[in-house]
């Protein structure tokens, strides 16, 4: 049974991509990616030469009958996305759906992911978390979802661009202005930089700055945070 692989990449440190991950990428006969440009740059570094085929949001219910041809022809098929893990605010969903449901197997290669990588530096965020991705570009639909999110005792997690970024932080601070956030900008690049501070005081930071560059992820603090432990039970 020929196989698809979802294999997660590098979100900005190209050495950051798994052991794993790169065998997979030199043994599979066909790479499927978001962009076939990105992915070379990758590959390049890597002396890995594969044919690419492109697959991304806008094509990839096509993109995914075409993968499942490819298998039926004896073809084992890699799908990465730009950066990050396929499926994770990222196209991959509808390729999983269809190549199951024709009957082939589905292989994660897991390995780097904005939302766990901001979460391993944020300290304690309570027993549960919620990833929420990009909110709505409409305002009226953002800030809807934001009170709802705010209005729970759970850690949530949002992605941002450049572009939107201090129009999101002034939503949150209007909501909620003493909510404590853990904000991570260019996680894994050169300039990588994690803010932590309430909505007013990281927009300050920004606003302060030439041009804000880089995707954000944010992760919003709950206000209580309440020991995960049972009673008389040990950590194990």
């Amino acid at each position: 049974m020929n196989t698809l692989y979802m294999v997660a990449t590098p979100i900005g440190n190209l050495d950051d991509i798994t052991i794993r991950a790169l065998q997979v990428l030199k043994d599979v006969d066909i790479i499927a990616c978001e962009d076939t440009r990105h992915t070379r740059i990758l590959l390049n570094k890597f002396s890995i030469d594969k044919r690419l085929i492109a697959c991304h949001a806008h094509n990839e219910k096509a993109s995914a009958d075409g993968i499942v041809a490819l298998l039926q022809q004896g073809n084992d098929v890699a799908y990465v996305s730009d950066a990050g893990t396929p499926g994770i605010s990222d196209p991959g969903a509808k390729v999983v759906e269809t190549v199951s449901s024709a009957g082939f197997n589905v292989v994660p290669i897991p390995g780097v992911s904005a939302v766990t990588a901001l979460i391993s530096v944020a300290g304690p965020v309570g027993k549960s978390f919620l990833f929420e991705g990009f909110t709505s570009f409409r305002k009226g639909r953002r800030v809807a979802r934001l009170k709802e999110l705010l209005g729970r005792q759970e850690a949530f997690v949002l992605y941002e661009s450049p572009f939107r970024i201090l129009k999101l932080l002034e939503d949150i601070h209007a909501i909620a202005p003493g909510r404590q956030l853990v904000v991570g900008r260019e996680l894994t690049k050169i300039y990588e930089e994690i803010l932590r501070g309430t909505a007013g005081q990281v927009s300050e930071i920004l606003v302060k700055k030439p041009s804000v560059k880089g995707e954000f992820a944010i992760c919003v603090i709950p206000e209580r945070i309440k020991d995960d432990a049972e009673p008389g039970q040990d950590e194990q």
